[in-house]
């Protein structure tokens, strides 16, 4: 069980964004406009929804890459020292 609150994380996001830059440009582009949405037991919960930018139905995660999501789970755990799940909304 994880004490990192979702502000905590919100806090060091950008240096998991970071990190995924250096390894692999692209992960970093699928992932760069995700919204933390959550953390809770060990699960951190992104959305990519905004209404802003585009209107309807534009939930594509079954087009992303299980490698990326992988790397951010990667880069997650050596920024907070623990490993999380990341499942998207």
């Amino acid at each position: 069980m994880s004490d990192l609150t979702i502000d905590a994380i919100k806090a060091r996001w950008n240096d998991v964004l970071d990190a995924v830059l250096d390894r692999d440009r692209i992960a970093w582009l699928a992932f760069f406009d995700a919204r933390l949405v959550s953390v809770e037991n060990l699960v951190i919960t992104i959305s990519f929804a905004d209404v802003v930018k585009l209107g309807g139905d534009h939930n594509f995660s079954m087009a992303r890459n299980p490698k990326h999501l992988a790397l951010l789970q990667e880069e997650i755990a050596h920024v907070f020292g623990q490993s999380f799940e990341v499942h998207e909304v």
